[in-house]
């Protein structure tokens, strides 16, 4: 009775027949073009994570680098900033030195100005006084000296004050 868990002899030595068949091909044209992929898909992936160091290496590079320029930037901005208000002290300083010096110029321009107008008015008040002390007296003095007898005796009186002096 044939049995399906027992095989014959001519079966088996078929079998394993074309298992050595199957197996001298793939193994002269399967396998080396199997081992082949697998070898380029390992150079493929070992290239690619070579190249994935690199990028990382140069990222962490490129990063170091841009906050290296980043606080470079930063102390210019300072150093710019200090600067400019350096400038800007300096010149509100110099506005305001010549400022000071501009009123103190036109104060000395107006007190001189002043000056000169109040020496023009007392030299006018002076002149209008003596016109009036002329005009005066000459009225006075006429008044007084109708007669030429008292006008002798008044011409004498001032000629003996001025000789006295």
């Amino acid at each position: 009775m044939p049995s399906f868990f027992t095989p014959d002899f001519g079966l088996l030595f078929w079998m394993l027949l074309a298992f050595l068949v199957v197996f001298v091909l793939l193994a002269k044209f399967g396998f080396p073009v199997i081992v082949k992929m697998v070898d380029e898909r390992k150079a493929y992936i070992d290239g690619s994570l070579k190249s994935a160091r690199e990028a990382n290496e140069k990222l962490a590079h490129i990063k170091v680098e841009s906050e290296k320029i980043l606080k470079e930037a930063r102390e210019q901005q300072a150093q710019i900033l200090k600067e400019a208000m350096a400038t800007r002290d300096q010149i509100v300083k110099d506005a305001r030195i010549k400022a000071q010096i501009e009123a103190q110029k036109m104060l000395e321009d107006a007190k001189a100005q002043i000056q000169h107008e109040k020496d023009n008015a007392l030299l006018e008040i002076k002149g209008q006084v003596a016109d009036l002390s002329l005009t005066i007296a000459e009225k006075v003095l006429l008044k007084q000296l109708d007669d030429a007898p008292a006008q002798s005796k008044m011409i004498d009186r001032m000629l003996d004050e001025l000789v006295t002096k």
